[in-house]
């Protein structure tokens, strides 16, 4: 179930047997909640930044959203992440663990079911190195002694 109240879109729980009313929570809520927990797998170096995440901490909203985009209508929530790669993770098997956690986490905090979880890698991100003394194809060309 999803309603507007007060300016926020709250989805309903899947849990219909609480005797003391309904729980509905806000999108932006599962919005954190997704933005840890693609923060938490391995290999995940960070979120991108858009304009509406970058408005929302200019106004005083939660930087966690940052990279996350929630779709809840009639038809089921879906949840894309915009996120950068170490350099050298598993590409595939990196953007499952962060579908399966994110699936994982919602459910269990929140009781509700995600139908779809979209990853989006928007870049890979290099290790940092410090200089090191080596062999360059520039000092090949320089013709120095080695």
């Amino acid at each position: 179930m999803i309603v507007n109240e007060g300016g926020y879109t709250m989805i309903g729980t899947s849990n219909t047997n609480n005797p003391f009313g309904e729980i509905k929570i806000s999108t932006e809520v599962l919005e954190v909640i997704v933005g840890f927990a693609t923060l938490e797998v391995d290999g995940v170096y960070g979120m991108r930044a858009n304009l509406t995440s970058d408005l929302k901490t200019i106004f005083g909203r939660s930087e966690h959203t940052r990279g996350v985009s929630l779709q809840a209508d009639e038809f089921g929530t879906s949840v894309d992440v915009y996120c950068y790669f170490n350099y050298g993770v598993n590409v595939p098997y990196t953007a499952q663990k962060i579908q399966e956690n994110i699936k994982e986490q919602v459910y269990h905090m929140t009781e509700i079911e995600l139908d779809e979880v979209h990853v989006h890698i928007v870049g890979i991100i290099p290790e940092e190195t410090t200089a090191i003394n080596v062999l360059t194809a520039h000092d090949l060309e320089l013709g120095e002694e080695i």
